[in-house]
């Protein structure tokens, strides 16, 4: 990271995937060095109505194998490159280039809110068809797919708390490199602005990364081993 994320050096490293210590870079925090363990975390995301779906995911009968002609798994995983190659450009591209520079944060909080909305509307599509074509297979990779999907209802309220704190974090992070440049009337071509997009598509690399590890392990699943 660069700019202001990349001047905490001195200060002891996040622990955590890089989407949480890039998260903490932005609320200028270090993350707790140590927490409850992964049993303890889960106890307090997930309500018991979900934990009961989880179990029976878990320990009840497969479905019975679909009777629909089942997509090549290489075409979906044909397609789950191509959209996150979309993603990808959608998020490194500058709309605003050659165009009069707005140093207004909410432009960038509505760029950011878009790109978010484009990665769960299509991470989304491609973890259901996954599922789907998991179901049609033998043994216990419907259960996979049964799994998968009871992991997702319990986990996303959580997971969508912390991906809507983005935006807010940005915010504040464009507020202190505009307020160390000179305020209001900050210079855009000084460089921090700059700095910004660069901090700015970094988060959003990691948020999309954190999208498709599920989508990476169903199609892991898929491929013969």
């Amino acid at each position: 990271m660069t700019g202001t994320m990349a001047k905490k050096q001195h200060r002891t490293p996040v622990p955590g995937p890089p989407f949480i210590r890039l998260l903490a870079a932005l609320a200028d925090r270090n993350a707790p060095r140590t927490g409850p363990d992964l049993s303890d975390r889960l106890s307090q995301w997930i309500d018991w109505t979900r934990a009961v779906a989880l179990s029976r995911a878990l320990d009840g009968r497969l479905p019975a194998p679909a009777a629909t002609e089942p997509t090549e798994v290489e075409t979906l995983a044909e397609e789950c490159a191509k959209v996150r190659a979309s993603l990808v450009q959608s998020i490194q591209s500058t709309p605003d280039a050659g165009a009069p520079v707005r140093i207004d944060p909410i432009a960038f909080r509505q760029r950011c809110l878009t790109v978010q909305r484009a990665m769960l509307t299509a991470t989304g599509r491609l973890r259901g068809q996954l599922r789907d074509r998991l179901s049609q297979e033998p043994g216990e990779l419907p259960r996979l797919a049964e799994v998968d999907a009871a992991m997702e209802q319990a986990l996303s309220p959580r997971e969508q708390q912390l991906l809507a704190s983005v935006p807010t974090l940005l915010g504040a992070h464009f507020e202190r490199l505009r307020d160390d440049a000179g305020g209001d009337g900050a210079d855009p071509d000084a460089g921090w602005l700059q700095i910004f997009r660069n901090d700015m598509q970094a988060v959003l690399m990691a948020e999309l990364d954190v999208r498709f590890h599920p989508i990476e392990g169903l199609l892991a699943a898929l491929r013969p081993h």
